[in-house]
């Protein structure tokens, strides 16, 4: 299948990808779109960039599209439930595209905005509602919205609402919802504690695979400096300096820390704005707007920009700090070489970030080529070791069972030697 109309995907909406300029599915849209176009649900796991949000989206309003009939008050027809309030609103922006001179109704409920507006909106009914989980709950117990109709839903970038502690919220959610549903979770990465929200929430799913988890764009370039905590924010100007005309995401592990480098990013002659969890809605928004349009080239940014956030131009990303979560890693250097396109992926690692490199790195099941500096670790050198140290562990394994078979092998022997002569008869010799 190498054209969305062989997937399956109605005439309206291949007008409407026709008209965005989008005319060859990714691997991730081919194996997901005719099994949920039957009704079935959907694991996904894909390595970011690679078209997951119209893998469910397109599916979804096919189906939605098709269900006539007036919506009654309060009620949810089809829940998208994402991590942040970036992914959310980019995930609204899409369908709002796709649904553009219909008759389908489209809401956004996401923290940081006035909830009584919301509340407002959500009365007459809603076919489609993106939310974060948190401000779910809130309009939920104030009895703004029903979900004991929802004939669909999505969980977009699931692991991430496991590490951001949403699963008692997801749960409350969960026991609102119909048993009849169709349910589609989406993820880059899948960790063992996928598995229980799996099971809690879909229905003898279909396994989709664009990508191995912890796989990363063919077209990121890679590349690790290994400097002092101290050196770090010379190195990150002095690079940002060569590429001056050109988008940047530097991530930091903390807020404060990213209030720190957009100061210093700032003095050293760089447009720059930041986001982060201290930032209001509108500000955050504006900042993004600013980044997306080119105003100014630099974004500092903790994990809230991590995943989902789909800006094509973005050249560099910078892991000044390593994520504690591993596999964010993997989603933050996911913000380049989108569409098809190329990106650089350029981390630094200091002597106190050993072990953070070590597990990205193991993840990854390669090391990162080295841009400068003296490793910290020879991570090759050391999975050669592992692998070593367990053949010979095996080995000794295998020599102590070998010894304790034939210790208990002769413990049951008789005390007599037995000898066979030339005729053949067997003879004792004591």
């Amino acid at each position: 299948m190498n054209s969305f109309e062989d997937l399956g995907v109605p005439q309206n909406l291949l007008n409407k990808l026709a008209a965005q300029g989008i005319d060859e599915p990714t691997p991730i849209q081919c194996k997901a779109i005719p099994k949920a176009l039957d009704g079935r649900d959907i694991l996904g796991l894909a390595q970011t960039g690679t078209g997951k949000t119209a893998a469910f989206v397109l599916p979804l309003l096919a189906q939605v599209l098709k269900i006539g009939g007036k919506r009654e008050e309060k009620s949810v027809q089809s829940l998208i439930l994402a991590p942040t309030r970036e992914l959310a609103k980019q995930i609204d922006t899409t369908i709002k595209a796709f649904v553009e001179g219909s008759h389908l109704r489209v809401r956004l409920a996401i923290g940081g905005v006035s909830i009584s507006g919301q509340i407002k909106r959500l009365s007459k009914g809603s076919d489609i509602l993106v939310a974060t989980p948190g401000r779910l709950i809130d309009l939920l117990e104030r009895n703004a919205v029903r979900l004991d109709d929802t004939k669909f839903l999505v969980l977009d970038e699931a692991d991430q609402m496991l590490d951001l502690g949403f699963i008692h919220s997801l749960r409350k959610i969960a026991d609102l919802l119909p048993e009849n549903r169709q349910t589609m979770l989406f993820s880059a990465t899948m960790p063992k504690k996928m598995s229980e929200l799996a099971s809690s929430y879909l229905s003898d799913p279909i396994r989709v695979e664009a990508a191995p988890s912890g796989k990363v764009a063919d077209k990121i370039t890679q590349s690790i400096h290994f400097v002092s905590k101290q050196d770090k924010n010379k190195l990150l100007t002095d690079l940002l300096a060569h590429h001056k005309s050109e988008l940047a995401i530097v991530f930091s592990r903390t807020k404060h820390g990213a209030e720190k480098l957009l100061k210093t990013i700032i003095n050293s002659g760089c447009s720059a704005v930041s986001i982060h969890g201290n930032k209001s809605q509108a500000q955050r928004e504006r900042a993004l707007d600013s980044f997306r349009s080119g105003k100014n080239k630099v974004l500092v940014a903790t994990d809230v920009a991590a995943r989902g956030l789909d800006i094509p131009l973005v050249k560099h990303v910078y892991n000044f700090d390593l994520p504690n979560v591993a596999e964010n890693y993997v989603h933050r250097i996911g913000r380049t070489a989108r569409a098809g396109s190329d990106g650089c992926a350029i981390a630094f690692c200091s002597s106190e970030e050993i072990s953070e490199l070590r597990t990205i790195q193991k993840i990854l099941g390669t090391s990162i080529p080295v841009a400068s500096g003296k490793p910290w670790i020879d991570f090759d050198a050391e999975m050669r070791t592992r692998k070593n140290s367990k053949s010979r562990t095996k080995r000794r394994w295998n020599r102590k069972k070998f010894t304790d078979s034939s210790k208990k092998k002769n413990s049951f022997a008789s005390p007599h030697k037995s000898h066979r002569g030339r005729s053949g008869k067997a003879t004792l010799v004591a």
